[in-house]
């Protein structure tokens, strides 16, 4: 009797750690960080307050998804002038569109443990476009930490225009820490 309640403590127990679970993405522990080519130099920046829901399923990978924003008006590229400038209608348009979003439609494993591949849409400003990327997903007793990147065209996505000295590509690294 006692090894039966032991083996049923044990399964429920193992069953509960590949179940669903909804996060939130914290502010504490997460990065959103950007960099771009202008005049030549790789110039970077940050955006915070992370809003939104993640839910994972690590035995039904196809079953998590992601639904998070970024708060635009919280861009710091230790520049305040730049900063103004990028919150203003030539570039993120902040007043008008103050959250970008990301938003799955997909997640799938790589075949190797902790590591997917994601895809959704990533909205900025009034545009949606198509992405995928890699990315991980580690526990790490308390919450999980993603880790992921991309590149994205700004001009697809209405910041700014074109220019012989700032690129048209930036590079964009995810660290989300949520639980």
């Amino acid at each position: 009797m006692k090894n039966t309640l032991f083996l049923a403590i044990l399964l429920f127990s193992f069953a509960s750690l590949y179940a669903q679970k909804t996060l939130t993405p914290q502010n504490e522990g997460s990065k959103i960080h950007f960099v771009i080519k202008n005049m030549a130099i790789n110039t970077g920046g940050d955006l915070s307050n992370l809003k939104g829901t993640i839910k994972i399923d690590a035995a039904k990978p196809a079953s998590s998804s992601v639904d998070v924003t970024v708060d635009v008006s919280t861009i710091d590229t230790d520049n305040d002038k730049r900063d103004g400038h990028l919150k203003n209608a030539d570039f993120f348009d902040a007043a008008k569109y103050p959250v970008i979003r990301i938003a799955s439609t997909k997640i799938e494993p790589t075949g190797t443990l902790g590591s997917y591949v994601f895809h959704g849409n990533l909205t900025i400003k009034d545009v949606t476009k198509a992405i995928t990327f890699p990315f991980t997903a580690a526990s790490d007793g308390t919450g999980y930490i993603f880790n992921g990147g991309f590149e994205l065209n700004r001009l697809d996505y209405g910041l700014g225009k074109s220019s012989a000295t700032m690129s048209d590509d930036v590079k964009v690294e995810l660290k989300v820490y949520a639980k």
